[in-house]
């Protein structure tokens, strides 16, 4: 009893939904370095090349200025995850420990199990389907000051995909609260449904500068029923994204950092990031400033709408 006592809080996190796992590690870090009184009780390491001699370094310090000290290790790949579980054979109470892994696992590895001796907690984030998802869905449009009826909806004709499905309600939101009027029509119009794909395959293709397929992409949104403002307003925020990634790394923040800090899913924010080393801050505004002039081109009646897409994608 006295030697359970004494164990750290841990908490190991996986499974199939990253969304999940990425939400609960953020609110329980969020929650422990409120605690914190200097940078020095943090310390981030990423997953990828991580070895059990330098976790353990990490989880035997001892606290400077701070009551605890808090190892956050995101995204182990899962084929190396048991690799780690020497590093938590003794763990100080004075050590907080989350530890996140890229995909699932067995009961019967080797850092579960480690994980658990030391008196953590083990997690497991299962897809969501069905009343789950829409139970979800629900609580997520309230924290975003929306209905539920409005989740259902997103839920109808989103991929069952959760960050797709927060991102959908996110910008459902921001309409809202720029005091628009929020019908059936301009909802069905905002909701991206299951042209995310394409979204995502026309984002891809966009950046540093717009591939032949972006072209034909776009089109082929267009002509499914897409609107080619709502079009280009996802370019934008794709573009807007890069821009503040390029400008962290501009400040040195490394990958691990712009994650925490950015509230995009962390696969579109390490995308963005490989794409924002090769890409001039210059032409991302003036990409942007495009975007926006063709926008109001289209609303005052200057351009036709789509036409005006294909001739922003060749000024890109």
């Amino acid at each position: 009893m006295a030697k359970a006592a004494v164990r750290a809080l841990l908490l190991l996190l996986h499974g199939e939904e990253r969304f999940l796992v990425d939400q609960k590690a953020r609110s329980t870090l969020e929650a422990w370095r409120s605690e914190l009184v200097s940078d020095f009780g943090f310390d981030r390491l990423e997953g990828q090349g991580l070895n059990a001699g330098r976790l353990q370094d990490a989880v035997l310090q001892a606290p400077f200025l701070d009551p605890y000290r808090i190892v956050a290790v995101n995204m182990v790949p899962a084929a190396r995850a048991e690799s780690l579980a020497p590093a938590l054979a003794d763990v100080p109470s004075t050590t907080r420990i989350v530890i996140t892994v890229a995909g699932r696992l067995s009961g019967a590895n080797r850092l579960v199990k480690a994980a658990s001796a030391a008196g953590g907690t083990v997690e497991e984030m299962q897809h969501l389907r069905g009343r789950a998802l829409s139970e979800w869905a629900a609580k997520r449009a309230q924290d975003h000051g929306l209905t539920p009826a409005i989740a259902a909806q997103v839920v109808r004709v989103t991929p069952p995909d959760l960050s797709v499905i927060d991102s959908e309600l996110a910008k459902v939101a921001a309409y809202k609260a720029s005091g628009a009027k929020l019908t059936a029509e301009v909802l069905a119009e905002l909701l991206a449904g299951g042209r995310e794909d394409e979204i995502f395959k026309l984002t891809d293709n966009l950046l540093p500068r717009p591939t032949p397929d972006a072209l034909k992409i776009a089109r082929g949104l267009t002509r499914g029923g897409a609107q080619p403002t709502t079009v280009a307003y996802r370019m934008a925020r794709h573009v807007a994204l890069v821009l503040e990634v390029r400008a962290r790394q501009d400040r040195g923040e490394s990958l691990s950092e712009v994650k925490a800090n950015l509230p995009e899913h962390p696969f579109v924010v390490q995308k963005a990031f490989d794409i924002a080393r090769d890409t001039d801050p210059e032409r991302l505004e003036a990409a942007l400033r495009a975007i926006r002039d063709y926008e109001w081109e289209v609303k005052s009646g200057q351009i036709d709408a789509e036409l005006g897409l294909d001739v922003l994608l060749t000024r890109l």
